[in-house]
């Protein structure tokens, strides 16, 4: 029982972080034939019953070829080099030509009429005892046809054209778990075939969902000693894309998450269909499961210099004039640019800096200048950046206690840790300079 008692406890900070969330699963044919299928939908149960919000793509691969084969229609694939993501490689594609879309509408029909009943189970002493969820498909998706690309005719093969945001959302926030086929429509009418990882990759991109969860035969990347590789940074995605050439559902895998993150999905995951509580221990454990892909490691956090000054004054200066920072000249900067940390991307563009001014005579510090570049919102710069800024006053000045002063971002640095203060708490030095019109609150932190 205290075992069980210390997991629950070290799972919940990670139901907190996860409740409200929006997560996209991908789940190919693959998945759904494997013995592990039933132990995913009671897990994928569980994570609606927590409160994240759960829209789950499903592929038919397998199930589609069955269906080929039992009709004796001989399956075509062409290469096609996927123009719409950053894929260097040509992947091979079905030619849906009007007998095999037959096949396929049966095979996607009938894969989705068993997910949508597993879902619905509430049978007593099973996991799915009194889970009561609503399960919703629909033409969410407005797809595309490949047409003739180097003079193949891919018939009813698609892409995705559009993904249905508001629709899906309200299906979301009523708290049902919205179902996706790899099926999409035209405005005409006419249906086409998708592929499990371009709506995976569109739905998560056009949600902004806070993560992308690929399914695969792999319990995620292995290295050359078959040791799981746990997090990929994203500047070593091509290597690895060149190295899974061979691993076509991996490699296709990584791509969607990696395609995903381009375009400002916070994170995506790999992890097996095959392995019992994957997604939970994915999930809800510091170790993991399976491969992380994010945007950290991609931007680095250093020093600033000289050389950057140029840099920060893009970032600060209409935030300056819309008064939301103080004005600094450019003299002002140069003399205090040591006490900045910036952010560099990978291109070597600055994307966010931030100040330490700490007071000698005290054991507190002045965080000041919090800045990220608006095309970099909401990827959790700004959180990076101040800790590194907390780490460095910690061991570099001894520091207990870090203050702000702001006038619009207080909800901000309080989801950080820093608590609302007042003016008596400043070091003299700083209070004797606090400007009145202003009227900035005082947050602190301790360290």
């Amino acid at each position: 029982m205290t075992d069980y008692v210390k997991f629950f406890r070290d799972t919940s900070p990670y139901i907190n972080m996860h409740r409200g969330k929006t997560f996209v699963l991908a789940l190919p044919g693959e998945g759904i034939r494997n013995d592990n299928f039933g132990h995913i939908i009671h897990d994928i149960a569980l994570l609606s019953n927590l409160g994240i919000k759960i829209v789950l793509v499903h592929g038919a691969k397998p199930q589609v070829d069955k269906k080929l084969a039992q009709g004796n229609v001989i399956p075509r694939f062409a290469p096609l080099h996927d123009s719409q993501s950053q894929a260097t490689f040509e992947k091979d594609t079905r030619i849906t030509d009007s007998g095999t879309m037959s096949c396929v509408k049966e095979a996607v029909g009938g894969t989705t009429i068993a997910i949508e009943a597993l879902l619905s189970m509430d049978l007593p002493n099973s996991p799915m005892q009194g889970a009561r969820l609503r399960v919703i498909s629909g033409n969410f998706i407005t797809a595309k046809p490949l047409g003739i690309r180097a003079g193949i005719d891919f018939h009813h093969s698609g892409e995705v054209r559009r993904i249905d945001r508001a629709g899906i959302k309200r299906q979301l926030e009523d708290g049902a778990i919205v179902l996706l086929s790899p099926l999409g429509y035209s405005p005409t009418g006419e249906a086409f075939n998708l592929t499990c990882e371009d709506v995976a990759t569109q739905t998560a991109i056009t949600l902004e969902a806070e993560k992308l969860i690929y399914f695969c035969r792999e319990r995620g990347i292995l290295d050359d000693q078959d040791a799981l590789v746990k997090t990929i940074d994203m500047v070593d995605v091509r290597p690895w894309l060149r190295q899974l050439n061979e691993q076509v559902q991996l490699r296709d895998a990584l791509q969607a998450g990696y395609d995903a993150c381009l375009h400002g999905v916070p994170r995506s995951h790999l992890i097996s269909y095959a392995e019992d509580g994957a997604l939970l221990r994915e999930l809800f454990t510091r170790e993991g499961a399976g491969t992380l892909l994010s945007h950290h490691g991609g931007e680095t956090i250093r020093q600033a210099t000289i050389d950057d000054v140029g840099g920060v004054l893009e970032l600060i200066t209409p935030l300056e004039d819309s008064g939301i920072l103080v004005k600094r000249s450019r003299e002002l900067l140069e003399t205090e640019i040591s006490r900045f940390q910036v952010m560099v991307h990978p291109e070597g563009m600055i994307i966010a800096c931030a100040a330490l001014h700490p007071f000698p005579d005290t054991d507190s510090g002045e965080l000041a200048c919090v800045v990220s570049h608006p095309d970099f919102h909401k990827r959790g710069l700004a959180a990076r950046l101040l800790q590194s800024i907390e780490q460095k006053a910690r061991d570099e000045h001894q520091l207990h206690k870090l203050f702000v002063l702001t006038t619009q971002a207080d909800h901000w640095f309080q989801e950080q840790g820093f608590k609302a203060s007042s003016l008596d708490e400043l070091p003299t030095e700083k209070a004797a300079l606090y400007n009145l019109q202003r009227n900035s609150k005082i947050l602190v932190k301790t360290l």
